[in-house]
């Protein structure tokens, strides 16, 4: 059955690999965004049939209203989503992660919209040393980024009625090739460090961190929609698949290029400390049990798309260029316009 679907963030990360996926579906796609990364993660789909773009900015109570208006489904994406850009203006992103998110819950209520999909993060776990991390363990969020998307879980279940499903999403951090490409997330890191320096740095390395391939996150984001609100209500759903160590997560990428790029083996791992102790497990069982949710790609099936990106010359200076790095772009942002920043997409 097709949609009309609201993605905020939808030139995000995430959000680029997401849209063509719902409009290949058949859906209507209603785009709310900055476009603070530029228009480039969409523009092979600019004049879409199905497809409507509006720049603007979460903060304005107005724009929610046009961009909501019609639809029935909602896909929330947009934030500052890492903990450094969060740090770098603490009531900007407060005021995008956290007080634009009610506004945006009574605007979709209002508009009749049906399905609100609130895509959290496992982040908000913090530390833990338990085996299996479910949806029932406590939340002890390290940073704000963290603990304001913790916030927000409450308010959008609070919403929760019979013509209003609300679902909560918890992801793993997402690895693996996007038009909006980020190097600032695990995996990529370390696979762009491993490509274009020949040497991976480890900051700690026994940490351990849920990863999920951005393929299968977004896979999920769509067929979320179709599933019976009995299923669905209310929940929430951790979105994980591998677990591992940070050490691990650099032998993998390490063994993958230098076995798809041999001419820059051999790939040095440097171990340094930091101050950086999250730690966690995900479990995943409860998405797999009531919708029967299964990734199929692993670590290594991203590091590899990366990797054919890197041949294929896709990711111009992907060392220095901003772009590819959201507190980088934030801080040229903000110097370019004297210290005032609009909200980033996810």
């Amino acid at each position: 059955m097709s949609r009309k679907v609201l993605v905020t963030g939808g030139a995000g990360y995430v959000g680029a690999m997401l849209v063509p996926k719902l409009l290949g579906r058949g859906d209507a796609v209603t785009v709310l965004d900055t476009y603070y990364f530029g228009h480039d993660p969409l523009a092979s789909l600019h004049g879409a049939a199905g497809l409507k773009e509006i720049e603007g900015d979460l903060r304005d109570r107005d724009a929610i209203r046009r961009a909501v208006e019609g639809c029935d489904t909602v896909i929330h994406l947009a934030c500052i989503s890492n903990d450094p850009s969060f740090e770098l203006d603490p009531l900007l992103a407060k005021s995008i992660n956290f007080d634009a998110f009610e506004p945006l819950v009574e605007e979709s209520k209002r508009a009749g919209v049906r399905r609100f999909v609130f895509v959290s993060s496992s982040s908000v776990y913090g530390v833990s040393e338990a085996d299996r991390v479910t949806e029932e363990h406590p939340l002890r969020p390290l940073t704000d980024y963290s603990k304001y998307k913790a916030l927000c879980e409450p308010i959008a279940l609070a919403a929760q009625s019979r013509d209003f499903t609300a679902i909560v999403l918890r992801p793993a951090t997402v690895c693996g090739f996007s038009t909006r490409m980020r190097f600032d997330l695990s995996v990529n890191i370390l696979t762009n460090h491993a490509v274009n320096k020949r040497k991976i740095t480890v900051f700690g390395g026994t940490q351990t961190r849920p990863n999920i391939h951005i393929e299968d996150v977004t896979d999920l984001y769509v067929d979320i929609l179709d599933e019976p609100d009995a299923k669905v209500a209310g929940e929430i759903f951790n979105v994980g698949y591998q677990n591992h160590t940070l050490a691990r997560l650099a032998e993998i990428v390490k063994s993958v290029v230098e076995h798809e790029l041999p001419d820059l083996a051999p790939i040095a791992i440097e171990t340094t400390p930091t101050n950086d102790n999250r730690s966690y497990r995900v479990e995943s069982e409860k998405i797999a049990r009531v919708l029967g949710f299964q990734p199929r790609r692993t670590i290594e099936d991203a590091v590899r798309d990366l990797c054919r990106a890197f041949r294929n010359g896709r990711f111009p200076y992907p060392i220095e260029d901003e772009r590819y790095y959201n507190v980088q772009l934030m801080k040229g942002a903000k110097a370019r316009t004297n210290g005032s920043a609009l909200a980033a997409s996810g």
